[in-house]
């Protein structure tokens, strides 16, 4: 895996004061980016975790973020973790190069709390500090992730905080420009 991520720590751009930060100019490395930031601009301190569980993910699964795409159902990593979470597979996220040496309930652990930073809410994800608490005390319990809602690669993965007969949809769209020297 070749390190290319430079956007860990943009929520230095904060004054002491602030929790949020709106911004006009999205840049940062698709896959990584919080929703709220690639989709409306908006940076607060939780958009920091949610990269780190992409990373965190990577790490696991031993597939990159910004290619991986799930051939069945167009997941990105973090909606095929969750399917796999919630279907009892979470082992099989296990990349086999690091399966023989690592502790299986650990990994287990290090997806969970993976799949809790990749919340698509900001308000739903750990600070950084729980996150630092949850990965060096294993006795803790640690709550259960929420389902991913955002449509991605044309299919929607429904959240449980949806009802059936309260249901709205919508369909947004994000424009990446990609600049070039003369």
């Amino acid at each position: 895996m070749k390190p290319k991520i430079s956007d860990f720590g943009m929520a230095r751009m904060f004054g002491g004061d602030q929790n949020q930060f709106n911004t006009n100019r999205v840049v940062g490395t698709f896959g990584y980016m919080s929703p709220e930031y690639a989709m409306e601009g908006i940076f607060s301190v939780k958009s920091d975790v949610y990269g780190f569980g992409v990373l965190i993910l990577e790490i696991i699964t031993g597939k990159r973020a910004v290619s991986f795409h799930c051939h069945e159902d167009s997941l990105n990593i973090a909606g095929y973790a969750w399917r796999q979470w919630n279907e009892d597979n979470a082992a099989e996220l296990i990349d086999p190069v690091i399966r023989a040496s690592c502790s299986v309930r650990q990994v287990l652990r290090c997806i969970h709390i993976a799949l809790l930073c990749v919340q698509d809410h900001a308000d739903e994800r750990p600070d950084i500090p729980t996150v630092i608490l949850m990965l060096s005390n294993d006795s803790s319990s640690l709550p259960n992730p929420r389902p991913p809602t955002l449509m991605l690669r044309g299919r929607e993965i429904e959240s449980s905080k949806s009802s059936e007969k309260d249901r709205s949809h919508s369909i947004g769209t994000v424009t990446m420009t990609q600049l070039h020297g003369r």
